[in-house]
Parts: C-alpha cells; structure tokens; sequence
C-alpha cells in the first residue's frame, strides 16, 4: 500500500464500526490511531493492521475529559498532520422515564454529546493549522427520532447531531468537512443478534439474511467515500439503512 503522511484518528474504536474504520483508512496508508477506555482491547486489531502492512497505534481513552481528548489528538497529529477524525461513541441505553436516573442521564449526555463536543473542537483546533481535514460524527435512528425509552440516548444524539450541524457551517468555509451519519438500523453482531433473538425468538433471528443488518465493513466504507468527497459536492449529513429497513 502507499504511505500517506497523514494520520486518521477514531474516538470510540469499539469492536466493530470503530475497527472497520480503523482498517478501511489503514489499507489507504494512513496512520490510524485508536482511542477507547481500554487500550488492550485493541491489541488484536493492531496486531491484524499491522499483519496487513498498515500502521495502527492504541491509546486509552476517557472522551468524557478534556485533558484525555486533547492528549490523544495531539499524539494523532504528532509526526504528520491529523487529516480526518471520526466521533463513534454509542452509548445505547434503554429505560423507562420513570427509571431513568439522574445519573444515567447525564453519563449518557457526556458520552454521546459532550464527549462528541470535546473531540470536535479539539480535532478542528488542529486541522485548522493545517487548512484541511475532515471530522465525522456517528449518529443513529436516536439522532432525529426519540422513541419509547430512550429520553436519555434521543436527547444526547440529537444535541451532537445539532452540534454537528453548527459545526458544518461554521468549518466548511474553512474547508474542514463536517458531516453526521445517522446509522438507521442495528449493525450485524452477535450481540445485536442475541438481542433479536430475545425478541423474536432464536430460530426466526437466525433466518434473519446478512443484509438486512449492517455489516460493519459497508458502513466504513461509507467513512471513506466521505472522506474522498471533493469539496464542491460535500455531504453534511447521510443516513446509512439496508436495503429491506422500513423507516
């Protein structure tokens, strides 16, 4: 692959959305850097990138803390210039109104929002050296419709999604690309498999055909083609579904 002197930086390199990213813009020859709670956890994927002969650096991560976010970014745009940073912390969480506390709902807000604010700006401070970049922020159905149970994850995507948009008119002129991505449906993993199954019962989720779930890799790829945009066709906002989701 050819080396670009550039690096990508991810927020929320989770386990699949976060590490498709992480190997679609490694397999350009950008330097990947991955930030969660807990580095190790992406051991694995480092050691895959790196098989694959691309570059991937871990770091621990609280996105809730300025310092944290800051740090990281600096490390991402250390020996070359930091060229596109992606926001995809998630926290989902489901509770009856009465059922959500105080405290829930605020862990929530600084995950999915103000974490999304701090990682923003302090990608934007540094693009801004540089007159390029791109930043991404990953939303969901949350992000433009509250549903049953969900005041606390609908109110902290929409703020990002309003945060994004302000953000866009703000650092287009600048020709930083901001842009959010609602992701419309649930993402093929075991996990969102488990929870198809306790609704509708473990044989009928197993007919459930692969593309009708996201696949993670169809979703970073979207990431890329964003990011590949010329300027004088920008997308700030697209909504990712399969082909069969009603909406």
């Amino acid at each position: 692959m050819e080396s670009k002197n550039s690096s990508v930086a991810i927020v929320g390199a989770g386990d699949f959305i976060g590490s498709a990213i992480a190997r679609r813009f490694a397999a350009e020859g950008y330097r990947v850097h991955g930030g969660r709670r807990q580095a190790e956890k992406l051991t694995t994927l480092q050691v895959e990138i790196a098989d694959s002969g691309g570059a991937f650096r871990a770091h621990s991560l609280d996105a809730r803390d300025e310092q944290s976010v800051a740090a990281f970014l600096d490390a991402a745009d250390g020996d070359v210039p930091l060229e596109a940073c992606i926001f995809n912390i998630g926290a989902n969480v489901q509770f009856p109104l009465l059922d959500t506390s105080e405290r829930v709902f605020r862990k929530v807000w600084e995950m999915a929002c103000y974490a999304g604010f701090l990682t923003g700006r302090e990608a934007a401070r540094r693009m801004l050296v540089h007159g390029r970049g791109s930043i991404f922020f990953t939303g969901a159905t949350a992000s433009v419709r509250g549903g049953k149970g969900y005041a606390a994850f609908a109110s902290a995507k929409a703020g990002l999604r309003a945060m994004t948009q302000s953000m866009a008119r703000e650092l287009a002129p600048q020709n930083i690309h901001v842009a959010h991505l609602v992701i419309d449906a649930g993402v093929d993993t075991a996990w969102v498999r488990e929870r198809i199954a306790g609704a509708i019962g473990t044989e009928a989720a197993a007919d459930i055909p692969p593309d009708m779930l996201m696949n993670p890799a169809s979703i970073a790829e979207t990431y890329w083609q964003l990011h590949r945009q010329p300027r004088d066709a920008w997308t700030h906002e697209l909504d990712l579904r399969p082909f069969g989701e009603n909406w």
